[in-house]
């Protein structure tokens, strides 16, 4: 019945099952609560034990007799998935298997329907401390020929190597278990390369990790470190913002953008505070006192010291990245307008300010220059001005928001193509997508919102990983059709294969997050496998029965901390129906 209803679109609530079961269909987009140890089909079945609202209203209660005693011990949240015990998930598992078996006398040819596998929950009380059993039918064409049954034990956390298993002895368990001559290794590690969890002396949390995958054949040794000619894949999730980041003060930048484009949708804007150092309206009066002392109308700033404080403010790169994010020195008038601007602080201060950039217009004491193809409301005045007219533009509701956004959108975006046409990481058709103006403002501003992810992930890559155009280009070209297709996404997890050796000296002394054995032996629907790893974070996230003793075997030695490891092992067994 789960099956059927879930064939258009998967069921968000769970089904009851007798009085103590519930199950769940997961797949699609929905995270798959055993990734970290299985990869097989997308569709699901998850079963874990009910709670009843007698059980809920007495874990309710106990949890408000512990707040008496023991307030910061207190989950922050619900606790959680709850585990069946390790019999009641075999007989769940035994009545899965009869239901697929198609000599059960009991079925008729119309019941004959492949079912996605199954995995239920255990609460680890045997001594293997069971977390996990699965079922899987082994399919040829629309027929079951057989099920393959996981049985998965996790243990720890530890620093106990003496605790790790021996390779040598898994691989005779295995040909003992499967009755096979030859098996074959494949080894898996990950290894967290950059990791902005915590900014220094604070407590502020990212979502931003740097990771690389490695696949290899041939595995000698438990925790081997993988061989360079490995299979390796780069994960990049960055999260725009950190401070510590050469372009955070584009960042800051692009966030009064969007506050702009936030006032322009809801009628409200929130300012940003004054400057401590001079204000908007002071920066632009001396601006335009130094346009109308230019006898031949040139735009920019009359001295280099000025000339150079406004590259570094638009582009924001310290010494160390400037390579490869110049500083733009073509800024035309409407941009330097926008770099007195962004510190305005109110909406009088932001009338006051284009006040005076109108009435000199209409004098005539300033000719400025502007970048050819630019169509925002000042840059139409400042072409008008140039033959002496001028339409009325009355600074009053939104007008002077909308009028401070478009300037600021023009802005930003010449500076991410400089960025990119200049690195050679794309070309302006490439770009095109994402500076179209063919699109309301608020779509335009989201297109640059994505072009700021994509180069934080660049200098990133750059900075801290010492990419080079080789590496950065495929990796652009990956970005830039993801946001051509998809909304922005910093918590998206981009994909780059590249060569073990190119990130080699940032893991090879270094711990895995996760390390994996995969033993295996047979060939095709035969083919069973014992895998065995270790990692930093609980393969489950439902409570079992060895969890107590958390980080109890943490060992310090000064300011080092001896890595804790959980230990997972998944057994495979087939049951043949032919």
């Amino acid at each position: 019945r789960i099956r059927e209803e879930g064939k258009d679109t998967i069921p968000e609530h769970r089904y009851l099952y007798e009085t103590d079961v519930e199950i769940s269909l997961v797949g699609g987009s929905c995270k798959s609560p055993i990734e970290s140890f299985w990869n097989g089909s997308s569709a699901m079945y998850i079963l874990q034990k009910a709670v009843s609202v007698h059980e809920s209203d007495s874990m309710e209660e106990s949890r408000t007799d512990d707040a008496v005693y023991a307030p910061e011990l207190l989950p922050k949240e619900s606790p959680g998935p709850l585990a069946l015990s390790v019999g009641r998930a075999k007989q769940l598992i035994s009545l899965y298997t009869m239901v697929q078996n198609p000599n059960m006398t009991c079925r008729g040819k119309s019941d004959l329907v492949v079912l996605p596998p199954l995995w239920v929950r255990c609460d680890g009380s045997d001594p293997q401390h069971t977390c996990w059993i699965g079922a899987e039918p082994l399919k040829a064409g629309n027929k079951v020929t057989g099920v393959n049954i996981y049985m998965v034990s996790c243990d720890g956390p530890t620093a106990d190597k003496t605790r790790f298993a021996n390779l040598e002895e898994l691989k005779k368990e295995h040909k003992i278990r499967h009755h096979s001559s030859v098996v074959a290794t494949k080894g898996f590690a990950q290894y967290e390369l950059i990791a902005a969890a915590a900014i220094e002396d604070t407590l502020a949390e990212s979502e931003s990790n740097i990771y690389v995958d490695i696949t290899w054949n041939g595995v000698d040794k438990i925790l081997e470190t993988p061989p360079l000619v490995s299979a390796a894949t780069l994960n990049i999730a960055l999260e725009s913002g950190d401070p510590r980041s050469p372009v955070f003060q584009l960042y800051r930048e692009l966030q009064f953008l969007l506050a702009l484009a936030e006032g322009l949708k809801t009628g409200v804007t929130e300012w940003p505070e004054p400057s401590e150092s001079e204000s908007a309206l002071k920066l632009v009066q001396e601006f335009l006192t130094d346009l109308k002392k230019k006898l031949d109308g040139d735009c920019v700033s009359g001295n280099k010291t000025e000339r150079e404080k406004i590259k570094c403010d638009t582009a924001a790169v310290d010494s160390c990245i400037k390579s490869i994010f110049g500083e733009r020195g073509d800024l035309d008038f409407t941009e330097q307008l926008w770099c007195k601007m962004k510190g305005v602080s109110s909406y009088q201060e932001l009338i006051d300010c284009f006040t005076l950039v109108i009435k000199s217009l209409e004098l005539g004491e300033i000719q400025p220059w502007i970048h050819q193809g630019s169509s925002s409301c000042l840059s139409q005045l400042i072409q008008q001005s140039y033959h002496g007219r001028m339409e009325d533009v009355p600074l009053s509701d939104i007008t002077p928001v909308r009028m401070l956004l478009e300037i600021g959108l023009e802005k930003m975006k010449k500076d991410y193509v400089s960025f990119f046409i200049g690195q050679e990481l794309a070309t302006v058709t490439y770009l095109d997508y994402f500076i179209s103006t063919s699109v309301d403002l608020q779509e335009q501003v989201h297109r640059v919102q994505k072009l700021h992810h994509m180069l934080e992930i660049m200098v990133s890559c750059t900075g801290l990983l010492q990419f080079r155009h080789e590496n950065l280009f495929p990796l652009t070209q990956i970005c830039m059709q993801y946001y051509k297709e998809n909304p922005l996404n910093e918590k998206h997890v981009f994909q780059l294969p590249i060569r073990p050796a190119l990130v080699k000296k940032f893991y090879q002394n270094d711990n895995p997050e996760i390390w994996k054995v995969e033993i295996s032996s047979g060939h095709g629907q035969k083919e069973v496998k014992t895998t065995w790893q270790v990692s930093t974070n609980a393969p489950v996230e439902h409570g079992t029965a060895n969890n107590s003793g958390l980080f109890s075997d943490s060992t310090v030695n000064g300011s080092s901390e001896e890595r804790l490891y959980f230990i997972t092992m998944t057994q495979c067994s087939q049951v043949q129906f032919t």
